[in-house]
């Protein structure tokens, strides 16, 4: 009897297991890295529960590439970039994070080929171009990561019409000595349309990113903690157009973002 009472609860308890994983919800697709459609149909799309809104029409959470104020110039609901003599004016998130969603409503100028981007981390760029018609497209065109992957279509639309990027990014991780160990990646939707799919990068090509070209000691202490983390911010890019920029909105997919403080 003793035995055979053993058994039983033996049972039940494995049943009672089984049954408590069969009932655990589902991971929604803000926490899985192989489930990402978004909808981009409609535009000013609103930010989702658990989002950090970095701009919207009465407030923006970025700073100069010095850690002060930014003279970017308020433009209806969202931000135009200033352009500087050397192409450096960018503007940097106080909301650092190391996986996340990003998502960025942007129009292009035909001034300087509507030249802008968004850094991811400072270090890796998803370009924003005018790229519009163009039948031939590289890793310098609108829907790149640039440097690294030209875009799977070119989804671009023509100078003045507001465009968008959903972007879900995983970032490299190192070790304590800062030496990657697993390789980045990243999803980007552009206007509708997949242009980038879970494509992998490592260290940054570009000479040009934010922690190499017109640098500030702000970076410099951004940049170390990165490398020890894994955890950086956004950077909207000054490449001499006047892009536009609204509702700009990152969604963490772990519970790593930090306001960030000099």
């Amino acid at each position: 009897m003793r035995i055979r009472l053993v058994g039983l609860v033996t049972s039940a308890l494995i049943l009672s297991c089984s049954t408590l994983h069969a009932q655990q919800p589902a991971l929604q697709p803000a926490q899985d890295s192989k489930v990402f459609r978004p909808d981009q149909s409609v535009l000013a799309s609103p930010a989702p529960q658990g989002a950090i809104v970095l701009l919207d029409a009465k407030s923006h959470q970025f700073l100069s590439m010095s850690g002060e104020g930014i003279d970017w110039k308020r433009q209806d609901d969202g931000l135009v970039a200033t352009k500087s003599e050397n192409r450096v004016n960018h503007i940097v998130s106080q909301w650092h994070f190391q996986d996340a969603d990003i998502h960025v409503e942007f129009t292009v100028s035909e001034l300087a080929e509507g030249n802008s981007g968004i850094y991811i981390h400072g270090n890796y760029e998803l370009q924003i171009f005018n790229s519009f018609g163009k039948k031939e497209i590289t890793d310098h065109d609108q829907g790149a990561l640039y440097g690294f992957s030209k875009p799977l279509v070119n989804a671009s639309k023509e100078p003045g019409q507001w465009q968008v990027y959903d972007i879900r990014y995983r970032a490299p991780r190192r070790d304590d000595k800062g030496k990657i160990t697993e390789p980045g990646e990243v999803t980007a939707w552009l206007n509708g349309q997949l242009v980038q799919d879970r494509t992998r990068f490592e260290e940054p090509k570009s000479v040009y990113h934010p922690f190499r070209y017109g640098t500030t000691d702000y970076l410099k202490k951004i940049g170390k903690q990165q490398l020890a983390t894994s955890v950086g911010p956004v950077f909207l890019q000054d490449h001499g157009s006047p892009t536009r920029f609204r509702n700009v909105w990152i969604l963490p997919l772990d519970d790593k973002a930090i306001l960030y403080k000099n």
